[in-house]
C-alpha cells in the first residue's frame, strides 16, 4: 500500500479535484481512504445520550485510492512513489521514494 495514515494526498478526480488533505484512515480491503476535509457528506443523526439534540452532521466519506496521489511539497503537486530497501544500522529498511525527485518520503 503506497498511501498510509498521516500522509498528505492530492485529489486527482471528482468534486474535490486539485485539493490536498491529510489521510485519517485507510481501508485496505475496500481500497479506500478517509481524507480530512475531502468528500464531505451530510449525515442525519438521531438524538442519543451523547448527542441529545441530534441534527445533521457533516462528516468525511471514503474516497477510492485510485482518485488520490501522494503530495510532494517540493514539487507542489502529486507524485508517483516507488519503494527501495536501504541499510540502516545493519538492518534493511523498506522506504518510499518520490520517483521525480528521488527523495525519501
Amino acid at each position: 500500500m503506497r498511501i498510509r495514515k498521516g500522509d498528505t494526498v492530492y485529489v486527482l478526480s471528482g468534486q474535490y479535484k486539485g485539493k490536498t488533505g491529510k489521510v485519517l484512515h485507510v481501508d485496505t480491503k475496500k481500497e479506500t481512504a478517509v481524507v480530512e476535509g475531502i468528500n464531505m457528506k451530510k449525515r442525519h443523526q438521531r438524538p442519543t445520550q451523547k448527542n441529545p439534540k441530534g441534527g445533521i452532521l457533516t462528516i468525511e466519506a471514503p474516497i477510492h485510492l485510485s482518485n488520490i496521489a501522494l503530495y510532494s511539497s517540493t514539487l507542489g503537486g502529486p507524485t508517483k512513489v516507488c519503494s527501495a530497501t536501504i541499510q540502516d544500522a545493519g538492518k534493511s529498511v523498506k522506504v518510499r521514494i518520490c520517483r521525480k525527485t528521488g527523495e525519501q518520503i
